[in-house]
């Protein structure tokens, strides 16, 4: 098998482990005395209110919230789409709707979320006192600012009449139970989808150091709300008795998988960590070491061998450019490999998105700068400029798999090859 092949290969695994076709139905809770009311929000709801309602024996009703172009067809629970990353009417009229679907419900009733990555985005309710234009403000502040996911929807939950465990408050006395696919670093369920079902430990106080922290400018309104507004429901309290959350796939799993196909075609798999962080150009930096140290030194594996990680890294913007956290940390690193040989590299975001364009992410190999320069393409220029999508489309060689109606944050994976191949 090709390297790119191979590499190709390794990300559909990924992806396959966190299907919600295969996750759901193994976490189904029994049927309750009462009604089954089904809500969610995130880029694989859509797919998971299908899981369910195949695998379900009993009367279903509800509605989740998708990003557009995820919805699939059901025949008993309404799938609607709105905008990610930046919230529009539809997130905040579909939010309503799910909190208004929480009234009446007795001890006797059940609640199944169904919560994914891009809820944050897609359950747009403002918190008292604020405005859809304050959110969308917000949102576009954060995405540019270099905070990490977890620094984002603390601030999010904040300014929110239904995140940060406020959307299990309004189920009681109901049961609810909360399945997840986890798409943040060290699959905290308060940080995905910013937590509408789990109990919140962090304060608006905290929310507005992060705001400090990465000099944003927010409106006046956002700034009062979080010092003067109530808290989010902490650790502890009674209205999460009756709440279980429960993750059915990770970005670990997904990680294992990967690592089996690698390992099936001769090629040692070292997972270097499901939950890294930084800014991606730096990430490639360091990736880029170990892989040199691979390819010369036999450390930390001998090749042939991936290195594989997860997580969610971050984009400082100053440039003008387009493109998203995967093409910037491969073209990064394609600059810091230099060509160097039998090194080839793959990364994408597994909802088949990276960023906002139409691409998953990309794929580098040993002549990526040469074909590029070729090409009349300046690398390190475009990455100055943030413009990685532009220089991977240059060269043709995008990774385009479309939605994957699934979300565990993004896949990397550098093949060495080895002396001999």
């Amino acid at each position: 098998m090709m390297p790119a092949e191979l590499l190709k290969s390794m990300f559909d695994a990924a992806v396959k482990a966190a299907l919600p076709s295969i996750c759901v139905p193994a976490h189904l809770p029994p049927r309750p005395k009462g009604r089954t009311v089904i809500i969610g929000a995130g880029k694989a709801s859509g797919a998971m209110a299908k899981a369910l309602e195949d695998a379900w024996d009993g009367p279903l009703e509800g509605l989740v919230v998708t990003r557009y172009g995820y919805r699939v067809p059901t025949e008993r629970l309404e799938v609607v789409e709105a905008a990610h990353p930046v919230p529009n009417a539809a997130g905040l009229a579909a939010a309503r709707r799910i909190l208004e679907l929480m009234q009446g419900l007795t001890k006797d009733d059940l609640v199944l979320c169904l919560i994914s990555g891009g809820g944050s985005s897609l359950l747009a309710l403002p918190a008292e006192g604020l405005s859809l234009e304050d959110k969308q403000a917000v949102n576009k502040a954060l995405l540019k600012s270099g905070a990490t996911i977890s620094e984002m929807n603390t601030v999010r939950k904040h300014l929110s009449a239904i995140k940060g465990g406020r959307l299990a408050a309004a189920a009681s006395p109901a049961r609810m139970v909360a399945l997840m696919i986890s798409d943040v670093p060290g699959d905290d369920p308060s940080i995905i989808a910013s937590g509408p079902t789990v109990p919140d430990p962090s304060t608006n106080q905290d929310a507005l150091g992060i705001i400090a922290k990465y000099n944003i400018d927010v409106p006046e309104s956002v700034l009062a709300r979080l010092r003067t507004g109530d808290e989010t429901p902490k650790p502890g309290h009674k209205m999460f008795a009756n709440v279980e959350n429960i993750m059915i796939a990770t970005p670990q799993a997904s990680l294992e998988a990967a690592a089996v196909v690698a390992r099936k075609a001769g090629f040692k798999p070292v997972i270097l960590g499901d939950s890294i962080e930084g800014e991606s150009r730096d990430v490639a930096l360091v990736h880029a070491g170990i892989a040199r140290q691979c390819a010369m030194r036999g450390q930390p594996e001998v090749p042939p061998c991936v290195l594989i990680s997860g997580g969610e890294t971050t984009i400082t913007l100053k440039g003008k450019g387009k493109g998203g956290r995967n093409t910037e940390f491969l073209l990064a690193l394609a600059i810091a490999l230099d060509g160097m040989p039998r090194i080839y590299a793959l990364a994408g975001d597994t909802d088949g998105v990276d960023g906002s364009e139409d691409n998953a992410g990309a794929l580098i190999y040993p002549d990526t700068l040469p074909r590029a320069a070729k090409a009349g393409l300046n690398a390190k220029a475009m990455l100055a400029d943030n413009d990685p999508y532009s220089f991977f489309k240059g060269i043709g060689d995008l990774l385009e798999t479309g939605p994957t109606l699934t979300n565990v944050n993004d896949f990397r994976a550098i093949l060495i090859e080895g002396n001999t191949r």
